[in-house]
């Protein structure tokens, strides 16, 4: 799945923690990679791997109890997670930035706004204070802000929840990095002020040329923003293809699952599909394919062995023995579902 003239190329990922109740691996084998330019979403459900994916990029998992135990994280040819911890402070920030989930608990609550966003663009850029000053008030009116050079002084509970995610955003800008990661960007945001910031992310993306990886567990998200997809489950891909790809003809059960669960529009009268069962442990995770407890397709082999993720198609990577090349096509789709009765 390599990607040519790739800004991000993530290659064979894990990330552990290693707790007194046993070993977690919270990333167990994630590829992808981002162009410059580029929107690649990251999808799936709490306790997929998502966030621990761009923390494990960043060299911000908390040790101990974690540790990225394999894999490498090259970032423009070079690998990140061979960097020393005084070369990767200048490169988050600088280089690649992130949005974190929840604004309020990101920003330091006893710092003005303006301390904060002038102390980072210090940190990364040769700039006299007043000329950070200057370059902090065109942020804030850059993200919609309005009435900056007033509002600048103002602490963070001083804002509303979408001005204090404009104001994390503006932070993560202020160096124009080449990379930004927005991880869950609109939680907790009404409907109204998603739109904003997703019309904001499209805006600074085309302005700056910046790639972006946005982590959402919405898939209306990812239909509104994303360029490419991957659907993370128990702490793997589960596929990974274009995003029209992925709405027109997705093919792992755990996608149609997610697929199934959104609500039309076209239609009046419907019943939403629930994933039945919950994520499995990532603790114990059962032998052989981690969704097979849940996936009302499992056959007996995906009790036995867990499937590499592999192109069923041009650019189109699916972790799934239904369309496993490995196993005949025969066998794959005249293999009995478990608990349904052979005819």
């Amino acid at each position: 799945m390599q990607i040519d003239s790739s800004l991000l190329e993530v290659r064979n990922l894990h990330t552990h923690f290693f707790t007194k109740s046993g070993v977690v691996k919270a990333v167990d084998g994630v590829d992808f990679s981002v162009k410059p330019g580029e929107t690649l979403g990251i999808v799936g459900e709490s306790g997929s791997g998502k966030s621990i994916t761009a923390l494990s990029i960043l060299g911000l998992i908390p040790s101990p109890p974690g540790r990225i135990v394999d894999g490498e994280v090259l970032f423009k040819g070079e690998d990140l997670l061979r960097k020393s911890p005084k070369e990767m402070r200048a490169i988050r920030g600088k280089e690649i930035a992130m949005v974190f989930q929840d604004p309020m608990t990101s920003l330091n609550p006893v710092l003005t706004v303006e301390k904060q966003l002038v102390e980072t663009i210090l940190a990364h850029e040769k700039l006299t204070r007043k000329q950070a000053f200057d370059r902090a008030l065109e942020l804030l009116d850059l993200v919609g802000i309005p009435d900056a050079r007033n509002r600048i002084r103002n602490y963070p509970h001083e804002f509303s929840g979408g001005m204090r995610q404009r104001v994390m955003i503006a932070i993560a800008l202020s160096c124009n990095p080449s990379l930004l990661i927005a991880d869950e960007p609109t939680t907790a945001l009404d409907v109204t002020i998603q739109a904003q910031i997703l019309e904001l992310f499209k805006k600074m993306q085309k302005e700056l040329d910046m790639a972006l990886v946005m982590i959402t567990h919405d898939l209306g998200v990812v239909a509104e923003v994303c360029d490419r997809v991957m659907v993370m489950y128990a702490g793997k891909p589960a596929e990974y293809t274009e995003t029209k790809k992925l709405f027109d003809n997705g093919k792992h059960p755990y996608t149609l699952g997610l697929m199934h669960s959104i609500p039309k529009i076209t239609e009046k009268k419907q019943k939403l599909e629930a994933i039945s069962g919950m994520p499995p442990d990532l603790r114990s995770l059962p032998t052989g394919c981690n969704f097979a407890p849940r996936c009302k397709f499992a056959m007996e082999s995906c009790l036995h062995a867990d499937p590499l993720l592999k192109n069923v198609e041009d650019d189109h990577a699916v972790r799934c023995f239904l369309h496993d090349k490995v196993i005949s096509e025969e066998e794959s789709f005249n293999e009995t579902p478990i608990g349904s009765e052979k005819s």
